[in-house]
């Protein structure tokens, strides 16, 4: 089991911002090239640190040796930081050589806006590992397609611009979060970083401290420890210039309106009691609407199984875990898929409920008393009354219950502009959300399909597929839509990863078929994946050709 460490003391959290200050100067002068070998130094670091870092989360989060569920804290570990550093060295590459990076396909401009290809990306092998699944991230109408990622590439290489001290309050449910966090300020956003690492994964510190050792050494980053008071310091401290937070819309608002009697007041003349900017993800209440039609057997479960993985990943303690799935009361499959769903919740061994709190929400959510806080049942409610019981479309639950909203729709396309209006108006969070659509439909309904994307007001929309991969995959831009302000932060402000520096992102569009073949290794009735994700792991670190055909190989073992 792991142990809690010792808050950092003031004193400490002083000293480390004393080598922030000394490392903020090193960074304004530290040109394109030498960034390119910090980061390459990062990914060896990480590399020899990958087992230890896994074999610490699953130890905290019980997740026992022979459980497939291992490969989640890989891939939401590991995994996806190093594919983030092998990406942004890649765009510090194309600064160095062409001025500016280099995108991955032809921007489009629809609708009066651009739309850039994102993913799949020209290194890593993402077209033969992923196909035929792309990513679109469509920018505010205002950016021109001759200047996607001019201001933002002006930013990094601006030799006048100065550098500051970004206290980042750390995430603690998914482990790559602080970690990429992090190095987006750092190499994305040129400040230095005083990480603050939450209490609930503070065991992985250490791991992190030798991990991204190239970055200590040079300045750029200090972790501290502790709870409230910890983070109070960092954000309060006249030498922190901003702050980011992943976590909850109640920490957001604490930090910016304070917890006094004059907060609301406060917010409502928009007085914030935090003096500095700050930007932050802060949860979803995540739907997945249905759009009905003729689906196969095999198309209806492969979605269920994509559909349960959002559900039962990580114990459900995501931000964009769905928690509301919309279906059509007329839709004939719909005892079908239900039937599917409930099964594979059934086949899913119960999980250890590590994140603090999780058995009260439980119980307030799913209606139930809870036998074991400990191993919170997969729980579906069906056909809930939104009216009766507000809370499950307006609070994040942060447990594993998910719920059914039945729309009443006279046709497929009338469902689909229903789904819309629930989704941007009735359901809380700008985070992430989910369209599983017929190739039929997405066919003959092609201009309707596209209205409901551009509508939707969601940082990212997954159409078949867990908008979670959007953000392993790092190069799209992952956040709240932009919608939001500081009054009311929804989802949060701004955007981490963008590997491709893209100016003003709304949203990112993934695509899918209704069905992956091979299985994918974040799908939890994967029989073997960690086996595959090591592997995948092993052709991040070191890429090569040759590791294609033991990855490929490895991969239809699902």
């Amino acid at each position: 089991m792991s142990i809690a460490l010792e808050p950092s003391s003031p004193a400490d959290i002083e000293a480390s911002l004393d080598q922030l200050t000394r490392g903020a100067i090193q960074l304004e002068s530290m040109s394109v090239g030498q960034r390119i070998g910090l980061v390459e130094q990062c990914i060896e670091t990480v590399g020899s640190v990958a087992r230890q870092w896994v074999e610490a989360a699953c130890d905290a989060k019980q997740i026992p040796k022979d459980s497939p569920a291992r490969t989640e804290e890989v891939t939401g570990g590991p995994l996806g930081t190093i594919r983030f550093l092998q990406l942004i060295a890649q765009t510090f590459r194309d600064i160095d050589q062409y001025g500016s990076p280099k995108l991955p396909a032809k921007i489009s401009r629809r609708a009066g806006q651009c739309r850039v290809p994102v993913f799949p990306t020209p290194i890593l092998y993402d077209s033969l590992l992923f196909r035929p699944m792309t990513v679109e991230t469509w920018l505010d109408p205002d950016v021109q397609a001759d200047a996607v990622c001019c201001a933002s590439t002006a930013r990094l290489v601006d030799a006048n611009r100065k550098s500051q001290i970004v206290a980042v309050l750390g995430a603690g449910n998914v482990s790559s979060i602080p970690a990429t966090d992090a190095l987006t300020k750092i190499f994305i956003e040129r400040d230095v970083v005083a990480l603050k690492m939450n209490p609930v994964n503070e065991y992985l510190g250490p791991i992190f401290e030798r991990g991204l050792a190239p970055l200590l050494d040079s300045g750029l980053l200090r972790l501290t420890y502790g709870g409230i008071d910890t983070g109070k310091h960092l954000i309060e401290s006249d030498r922190t210039g901003s702050v980011h937070i992943t976590g909850s819309i109640h920490s957001h608002d604490n930090i910016v309106w304070g917890t006094g009697d004059d907060r609301e007041r406060r917010r409502a003349e928009n007085r914030p009691v935090l003096e500095k900017e700050i930007t932050s993800e802060l949860g979803n209440v995540s739907p997945w609407a249905i759009v009905p039609g003729r689906y196969t057997d095999a198309e209806l479960r492969s979605q269920a199984e994509t559909i349960a993985t959002s559900i039962v990943n990580n114990v459900s303690f995501n931000c964009i875990a769905t928690k509301v799935i919309l279906t059509c009361r007329d839709w004939p499959q719909r005892e079908q898929f239900h039937q599917i769903l409930d099964a594979l919740l059934d086949s899913i061994p119960k999980r250890y409920a590590y994140y603090p709190g999780a058995a009260e929400r439980y119980s307030k959510f799913s209606g139930r008393q809870v036998n074991d806080p400990e191993r919170l049942p997969w729980t579906l409610r069906r056909d809930v009354k939104p009216d009766e019981t507000p809370h499950v479309l307006q609070e994040e639950s942060f447990t594993p219950v998910c719920v059914e909203w039945v729309l009443e729709a006279d046709s497929e396309s009338d469902f689909l502009r229903k789904a819309v209006d629930a989704m941007n108006d009735r359901i809380w969070g700008t985070l992430a959300a989910s369209l599983t659509m017929t190739d039929t439909f997405q066919r003959t309904h092609a201009e309707a399909v596209d209205e409901a994307l551009r509508e939707l007001r969601y940082g990212t929309i997954g159409v078949n597929q867990w908008p979670a991969l959007s953000f392993a995959l790092m190069s799209p831009p992952w956040g709240g839509h932009p919608s939001s302000n500081l009054q009311d932060a929804k989802s949060g402000i701004d955007f981490v990863h963008n590997t491709y520096l893209l100016d003003r992102p709304e949203k990112s569009v993934l695509r899918a078929p209704l069905r992956v073949k091979p299985k994918p290794i974040w799908n939890s009735t994967h029989r073997h994946p960690e086996r595959v994700t090591w592997n995948l792991f092993d052709l991040y670190r070191s890429p090569s050709f040759f590791k294609l055909p033991k990855l490929a190989i490895s991969s239809f073992t699902g």
